[in-house]
């Protein structure tokens, strides 16, 4: 696949399934984001791959940091975030390991991740494979921090859930350059 026929056809999938990508291919789409933009080069990306029965210690970390947040949270509350690793046959957790430095303040280093994790879904797409970046409240927090037994210096941007595609994909929208873009001459 080229590149720009890459970029304008990926989208976000929703339902996935087995099987996800092997261990070969992971190594490949690594690489593709490692060659994120990266000021001072500080590499601050860092991934979580979390696949089969280890999908569990996720499952409880968001529990754990949901009733952390929340409080007292219903059953079905407590349903959703044990489901939520299981959408998927993998889930890559997206890290940044903030390093303090005079000329690239933490925001550049997230974005930096978050560069990183474009050129994890456009690999991903190009083999063939569907995923989806989500957030939310399992994102941007100090309790999902100790959930997973990372660093205080780390901040988790995100997680993507990545396996074959089950069913339609969304239709792309057509969207105007003119609503997005200004030209000064």
């Amino acid at each position: 696949m080229e590149t720009l026929k890459a970029i304008h056809t990926r989208t976000s999938s929703n339902n996935l399934q087995e099987p996800a990508p092997t261990k070969e291919e992971m190594d490949l789409v690594y690489q593709a984001a490692l060659r994120a933009p990266d000021h001072a080069r500080l590499r601050p990306w860092r991934f979580i791959q979390v696949t089969g029965e280890s999908r569990h210690i996720l499952s409880d970390a968001f529990l754990k940091t949901a009733e952390e947040l929340k409080g007292n949270i219903s059953q079905e509350l407590k349903a959703k975030y044990k489901a939520s690793p299981f959408r998927a046959p993998m889930v890559v957790i997206l890290i940044s390991e903030i390093t303090k430095h005079p000329k690239v303040p933490p925001i550049e280093q997230v974005l930096s991740v978050g560069a990183a994790a474009q050129n994890i879904l456009l690999a991903l797409h190009d083999m063939g494979y569907g995923a989806i970046w989500r957030t939310g409240s399992m994102a941007f927090n100090k309790s999902i921090l100790s959930s997973l037994k990372l660093k205080e210096t780390s901040e988790v941007v995100g997680y993507l859930y990545i396996g074959s595609i089950a069913g339609e994909q969304k239709k792309i929208p057509d969207l105007s350059l003119e609503d997005f873009v200004t030209v000064w001459n």
